[in-house]
C-alpha cells in the first residue's frame, strides 16, 4: 500500500517555483517513492531540516514519514535546499 503524500505549504511553494519539465520529474519520482520511500531515501544528519530526502536529479525533495503518510517538506535544488532554514 503506497504512502499518501501530503504538502506543507512550504513545499507547494518550492513546487510551483521550479520548471515544468522538473515538476514533472518529481512528480512522477514521488509517485513512483512513495510505493516504498525507505528504499530510496537517505536519512539526514541534521534534524532541523526534516528526517529524509529523496534525491531527484539535482533537486533534493525532504520529507518525514508519519505512519501512512509522506510529508513533503522542501523541494529545491541541491545547491539551495539547506539554506535558510
Amino acid at each position: 500500500m503506497p504512502y499518501r503524500l501530503i504538502y506543507t505549504k512550504r513545499a507547494v511553494k518550492d513546487i510551483r517555483r521550479l520548471d515544468d519539465p522538473v515538476k514533472r520529474r518529481v512528480k512522477i519520482a514521488l509517485g513512483k517513492y512513495s510505493e516504498n520511500p525507505l528504499q530510496f531515501a537517505q536519512k539526514l544528519t541534521n534534524p532541523d531540516f526534516g528526517t529524509y530526502r529523496f534525491r531527484i536529479g539535482d533537486y533534493r525533495v525532504i520529507f518525514d514519514i508519519e505512519d501512512d503518510l509522506l510529508v513533503i517538506l522542501r523541494v529545491g535544488h541541491r545547491k539551495d535546499i539547506y539554506r535558510g532554514v
